[in-house]
């Protein structure tokens, strides 16, 4: 299926590593100039040497930016002042207990998985609407609906994510510009992969032994038995984001590998 992306312009936030990396391959495979963005010059060169080993024709410019703050986004606004697709991928997660989580960690995760998306949409949805095209895409997490057990502060901001898409979805009515959520289920990334062995530090495990049993014990719900991989999720956001496929609008899409035991 042909996407429709050569001509359009992508940021994708925290794409250096897992799921934003591997949704800035798909979207480069798909002949889209993408901004990648993370909190080095360091971190920013080797992902985009990563991807150019991977897809030796992609278009990439270099967003070294910790989005995290004002002066961080202001200088991504100043060098990027105009794009096609913004993808709020950038988050941050890790397991806590409810009763150990302080205000300050409370609203450290408001700040950085909610309020510094929802500063980049405030600012690049004014030009979507004039320009008549734009995508939106927060990545959220099946914990949106499903909390995790292990994550409360985490689950909160990916709910809050699923509201915030569909109160900007209703400003876009009648144009060609939409807002939309993805949430994937629980996902092979490097983050992920460090989380789990510390679940699971016996040296004598292996690491497929280990996602058996995070599977089985943590997500004991899922239909897919394993971890998705991230490329799996940048496939879905890339069609997600494609000027070909404009009737998702203010919709929360699941790719949870069957986590969420309800149909809705």
């Amino acid at each position: 299926m042909e996407l429709n992306l050569t001509d359009k312009v992508a940021l994708i936030t925290g794409s250096t590593k897992g799921i934003g990396k591997a949704i800035a391959i798909e979207m480069a495979k798909e002949g889209a100039t993408v901004i990648i963005n993370g909190r080095s010059q360091a971190s920013v060169s080797q992902a985009m040497t990563d991807i150019v080993a991977t897809v030796p024709t992609a278009k990439l410019k270099a967003a070294p930016f910790d989005l995290t703050t004002a002066d961080g986004r202001t200088a991504l606004e100043t060098a990027f002042p105009t794009l096609d697709i913004l993808i709020n991928n950038m988050g941050i997660f890790e397991a806590m207990d409810y009763f150990d989580i302080d205000d300050d960690t409370w609203e450290r995760y408001f700040r950085t998985n909610v309020l510094s998306g929802n500063a980049l949409a405030k600012f690049y949805l004014p030009g979507l609407l004039k320009q008549n095209f734009g995508r939106i895409i927060f990545i959220a997490s099946e914990a949106a609906i499903q909390p995790s057990p292990e994550m409360p502060q985490y689950s909160m901001t990916k709910a809050m994510e699923l509201n915030l898409a569909k109160s900007m979805a209703n400003l876009t009515k009648a144009t060609g510009v939409t807002v939309n959520t993805v949430m994937p289920g629980s996902t092979l990334t490097e983050g992920v992969v460090d989380f789990i062995n510390d679940l699971y530090p016996d040296p004598n495990m292996d690491f497929a032994s280990k996602e058996r049993e995070y599977m089985a014990k943590n997500r004991p719900t899922s239909t897919l038995g394993r971890l998705i991989r991230p490329e799996e999720i940048g496939k879905l956001v890339a069609f997600v984001a494609s000027p070909a496929v404009g009737a998702f609008s203010g919709n929360a899409i699941r790719m949870d590998g069957g986590i969420v035991p309800t149909m809705f």
